[in-house]
């Protein structure tokens, strides 16, 4: 009996062998490939060895990236990075990322081709969420899951419910990926979508660089999804071809799938967003923000520290400086998109600009280093959150923007949008 699923219900039904799933039903699916990163892993390691497990369902299939406090930001840190280390030579693991080899973990495993189209992909990070922009089904799990994955190649699930969203329109200048994410997470709030599959579609979608499509999909857990996915088109696949370590196959969804709601906007009149704390909903348009005096500005993280990401930074930045009183903190993604910035002059436009560039790493988006704030201090950042304490002090504030906004800013020590630097002169 034909019954009609969304991209989102064909990959779960193909991967517990069954012709059909509903929402609300629990699987038990198989997976094609999982990962943890330092400060994940460890307890995942040290479940997998409760249980006494002998070896991990698949040395090639098991990804362990340690990019969250690295280069090791002191003791402890230190530790958990040996711990995951250890485990990964102990058996054999292919795909373990040194320091020197380590990015971002969301930009460097499409990066490296080892997350596909139409895969069912489970880490243990909230914004694993970020592959489904290649079509696959990718979402965050527990470290005790992540263990019981490493042993049987399985997970259990409950189906979820599926949104749909239509994009249609010409976005404006610099308004970007993450300004959609953001306006959608406005519209929706931050349980909007929850425990929901969000699936993005539209001619905007379909004009989208990948780099932005990875942004949109990794912040769908911002409003409480399960997963965000974009059904993989020619742009994908190419992506793709070119990195992929194994071969994959192409999921759509059907035509006449249901949804849980459906919400079609116009782009048109979107301006360049920016969330105020304490929740990536708390949006405003770039002309209604008003005078926010910063004091640092971040540009990376997984959301937001890609080549087109720093390209937008530095065309900004270009033949301007940082404000006196402003921190701002450039974070390539990974070591490929740092050299190919080495190579592109991106990092020399950041340096004459005042800028200092970190290593690869997440560092300050989880208040973890390279950029810890102090009491009563705001930053403007890429990230992804901007919860109370998230990037330091609890009474420290952060806001949420695409990267021309936060170069923007950086330059006038306030927030504000690239057309206030680019119009000057």
């Amino acid at each position: 009996m034909y019954v009609p699923m969304s991209i989102t219900h064909k990959i779960l039904a193909g991967h517990c062998g069954k012709g059909s799933v509903r929402p609300g039903e629990f699987i038990k699916a198989r997976v094609d490939c999982c990962l943890g990163n330092d400060i994940t892993a460890p307890l995942s390691i040290n479940e997998f060895e409760r249980a006494r497990a002998k070896k991990v369902f698949d040395p090639e299939r098991v990804y362990l990236v340690p990019d969250h406090s690295t280069p090791n930001k002191d003791i402890k840190s230190a530790q958990l990075v040996k711990q995951v280390r250890d485990f990964a030579i102990r058996h054999g693991l292919k795909y373990y990322f040194e320091v020197g080899q380590v990015g971002i973990e969301h930009a460097l495993l499409p990066e490296q081709g080892l997350v596909l189209p139409g895969e069912l992909i489970i880490g243990a990070d909230s914004h694993t969420c970020t592959y489904g922009a290649l079509g696959a089904f990718a979402t965050g799990i527990g470290s005790t899951d992540l263990a019981a994955a490493m042993i049987t190649g399985e997970v259990w699930l409950k189906v979820p419910e599926c949104i749909k969203f239509i994009y249609k329109g010409k976005p404006a200048a610099w308004v970007t990926g993450k300004d959609l994410i953001l306006y959608t997470i406005g519209r929706i709030g931050v349980d909007g979508a929850l425990y929901m599959g969000m699936e993005f579609t539209g001619n905007v979608i379909d004009d989208l660089p990948m780099d932005d499509r990875f942004t949109m999909c990794n912040m769908a857990i911002e409003a409480g999804a399960k997963n965000g996915i974009i059904t993989p088109d020619q742009k994908a696949v190419d992506y793709c071809k070119e990195r992929a370590v194994r071969p994959f196959e192409c999921v759509s969804g059907d035509t006449d799938a249901s949804y849980r709601e459906v919400f079609e906007w116009n782009v048109d009149g979107i301006e360049p967003q920016v969330a105020f704390p304490h929740l990536p909903s708390n949006v405003k348009p770039i002309s209604e923000v008003g005078t926010v005096r910063i004091d640092q500005s971040v540009i990376g993280s997984c959301t937001n520290g890609r080549m087109s990401d720093l390209r937008a930074a530095a065309k900004v930045l270009k033949g301007e400086k940082v404000h006196p009183r402003v921190r701002l903190i450039i974070i390539p993604a990974t070591q490929r998109i740092y050299r190919e910035a080495m190579d592109e002059g991106l990092l020399a436009a950041f340096l004459d600009a005042g800028a200092v560039i970190s290593p690869p790493t997440c560092g300050p988006c989880l208040g973890g280093h390279m950029g810890v704030l102090a009491e009563g201090e705001r930053a403007i950042a890429t990230t992804n959150r901007n919860f109370v304490g998230r990037m330091g002090h609890p009474k420290s504030e952060v806001y949420l923007s695409n990267p021309a906004v936060a170069a923007a800013s950086a330059i006038l020590g306030r927030i504000g949008g690239p057309g206030e630097i680019k119009g000057r002169g």
